[in-house]
Order: structure tokens, then C-alpha cells, then sequence
């Protein structure tokens, strides 16, 4: 059986993380170096990536920054084979990047930006899995680990098409972890709550929100991005070996809440 935290130990195993210059990705890529994988920082801009690659190796950890803007198709095609031209490998792909432009009810919208949005939080994801998908055949394993959100599960307000597409994207795992578990390759999905980022800044900036929010919460808290960090470690490593297809919730209870 072996030593239960080895199981953790992600040594000789290489990890893309999209979005990771800041906010969540850049704590699941520190947590998957600090437990021995080598790290692929990825964002739009490469004065971004290149500077949490040199933080991440000041502090002992082995990374590089690939800058990919994940809604084009050439920078995804680039992203994967530079992995490989560096490290030869990818074991572990994190599908963290997304965006959320527009904020209001569904039919204030328009059509360029339902495009947008699930170009780069439905499509890439699915485009960049499928591009190192024969990386990961090939050595019959690997760990694909999309971020979702509650708001994929649970309808809020003024979010319906970032809700609608991390709905789609969590179906999308389903799909992953059924047709490709025949290949050693382990797809999972993470939905967190609110959490104290850049991204999610016009929510918990608002005071009176947060104040209801967390009012409603029954950890009465939202949450910070390294709180995220755990959950991925398990489901990328050998000590998540038999997760595959699950939806893991991190919300401070707000799928139980009011």
C-alpha cells in the first residue's frame, strides 16, 4: 500500500495551468510546484507569466511562463507543444482560465459576446484537453482538472451566461472522464464559491452584498484563492487515483445555504 502522503507527491510530473499569473491559478499552480510538479504559468500576457515563473523559482520551485491567449486556436496549439519541447510531457492540465464580460439580465446581452464567452470558458477547454489528450495516452495517464463554479449549478442573479457556460463545461468533464478513463486519464471538475480574486472583484467589492452574501453563508465568509489550491493537489496527484467524472463543490456551504 505504501506511505499515504507520497501518494500527494507529484515529482517528474508536468502541470499546464491556464489563467495562473494570478488570483486562483496562480495558487493551484504554487500548490502543484510545491509538491514537486513542474509548473507551466500560462496568461495572455508574457510579462505576467514571466514573472510568477521567476517568483515560483526564486522560492526553489520549477516553472516556466508560456504566455496563451486560450481563445486562439494557434496560441493553444503552441501552448501544448512548447510544454512538450520544455518537459516532454504533460501529466496534469488545470482549465482554470475564463471570462465573465458582461454582467445583467440574459436578454440585455448580444451575440458577439455570447460568442466570446464560450469561445474561451466552453471551447478552449475542450480544445486544449483534446490537444493533450495524446500526450497523455501515451502514457496511459493523466489528470484533467476543469474549474466551473457554483453558478454553474446553482442560478443566481445577473450571471446567466457565465453560469450557462460553466453548466456546459461541467458536462464537458462528465464526457471526458467517460469516454477517455479507458486511457488511464482521470477528468474532474472543481466549482468554487466566491472568492477574493480580480476576477470576481465587482462582487465582493460591494459591500452590502458581501455583507447579505456572507450573511446567508454558513462558514459566514468568502473565501481566499489559496483555499482552492488543496482540492486540485488531491485530484491531480495518485492520491485522488480513483476520482474521475466528480463535481467537487469548495463554496462555504453556499449549495446547502438559504
Amino acid at each position: 500500500m505504501g506511505n499515504l502522503n507520497s501518494k500527494f507527491d507529484l515529482s517528474g510530473k508536468v502541470a499546464v495551468i491556464t489563467g495562473s499569473s494570478q488570483g486562483i491559478g496562480k495558487s493551484i499552480a504554487r500548490g502543484l510546484a510545491e509538491n514537486g510538479a513542474k509548473v507551466v504559468v500560462s496568461s495572455r500576457k508574457k510579462e505576467a507569466v514571466d514573472k510568477v515563473a521567476l517568483e515560483f523559482k526564486t522560492n526553489g520551485l520549477e516553472a516556466i511562463g508560456l504566455p496563451c491567449h486560450i481563445g486562439d486556436p494557434e496560441q493553444r496549439q503552441s501552448l501544448i507543444a512548447k510544454t512538450i519541447e520544455a518537459y516532454g510531457r504533460i501529466d496534469i492540465l488545470v482549465n482554470n482560465a475564463a471570462i465573465n464580460p458582461y454582467y445583467g439580465p440574459l436578454e440585455g446581452s448580444d451575440e458577439a459576446i455570447f460568442d466570446k464567452i464560450m469561445d474561451v470558458n466552453v471551447k478552449a477547454p475542450w480544445m486544449l484537453s483534446n490537444l493533450a489528450l495524446p500526450h497523455m495516452k501515451e502514457k496511459g495517464a493523466g489528470s484533467i482538472i476543469n474549474i466551473s463554479s457554483v453558478e454553474g449549478l446553482r442560478p443566481g442573479f445577473g450571471l446567466g451566461l457565465y453560469s450557462a457556460t460553466k453548466s456546459a463545461l461541467i458536462m464537458l468533464t462528465k464526457h471526458q472522464a467517460k469516454e477517455w478513463g479507458r486511457y488511464g486519464i482521470r477528468a474532474k471538475v472543481l466549482c468554487p464559491g466566491l472568492i477574493k480574486t480580480k476576477f470576481s472583484q465587482g462582487l465582493w467589492t460591494n459591500e452590502k452584498l458581501v455583507s447579505d452574501f456572507t450573511k446567508s453563508l454558513p462558514l459566514g465568509r468568502i473565501a481566499a484563492p489559496d483555499e482552492m489550491a488543496g482540492m486540485v493537489m488531491l485530484l491531480a496527484s495518485d492520491a485522488g487515483s480513483y476520482m474521475t467524472g466528480g463535481v467537487y463543490v469548495a463554496d462555504g456551504g453556499y449549495m446547502v445555504s438559504g
